[in-house]
């Protein structure tokens, strides 16, 4: 594919507001890699979350990856030489000519050619990635790797709201429960 500005205004606004509209974190991502994949015309898009713990990535959404791809083992962020710990995009124009995939031959087996990870940032830590998949090479302009950039904040933002979301609804619900069992009237 040759370099030109692939996220117009209109692509972009619609991504977003799916991401604003969405009602949850597992909606917001389905949609998102769709909506991406779809308005872009590439292979695939997958969203991963960070997990600290483990120190792999793993698989919050995706659309047009096969699950042998999705389940081709664990994606250690300390021997996945494309991982994005400087928070920069890591961009790979053809697999044919790389050595930062940590699973190549299942990469070339899905038809993937090349391979764009942003960081999903929130707060300065990287939290995620955002990774856009495509079946042929792909010299992508650094505007877009830009706009990809600002989207992968912006997916960062939902991220975290939806996990406060879900804190505040766990500590009502406690609430909830605690009061219940503690001011019930009392039968006489």
């Amino acid at each position: 594919m040759a370099i030109n500005d692939i996220m117009d205004l209109d692509t972009f606004k619609l991504i977003v507001r799916s991401i604003a509209e969405s009602e949850n974190l597992e909606a917001m991502g389905n949609r998102s890699t769709q909506l991406i994949v779809g308005s872009l015309g590439i292979k695939a898009s997958a969203i991963f979350a960070l997990n600290p713990e483990t120190e792999e990535i793993e698989t919050l959404a995706s659309f047009g990856l096969s699950i042998d791809y999705l389940n081709k083992g664990p994606i250690k962020i300390t021997k996945s030489k494309g991982w994005t710990s400087e928070k920069e995009p890591v961009v790979i124009n053809d697999i044919r000519e790389t050595d930062l995939l940590q699973y190549p031959e299942q990469t070339k087996q899905e038809g993937i050619m090349a391979m764009i990870s942003i960081p999903i940032i929130f707060f300065g830590r990287v939290i995620g990635l955002l990774r856009m998949y495509h079946h042929e090479t792909w010299d992508i302009s650094k505007e877009d790797v830009d706009t990809f950039s600002v989207l992968a904040e912006i997916i960062g933002m939902a991220m975290m709201y939806s996990r406060i979301l879900n804190a505040l609804q766990s500590v009502k619900d406690s609430v909830n429960e605690v009061h219940s069992i503690w001011f019930q009237p009392k039968s006489r």
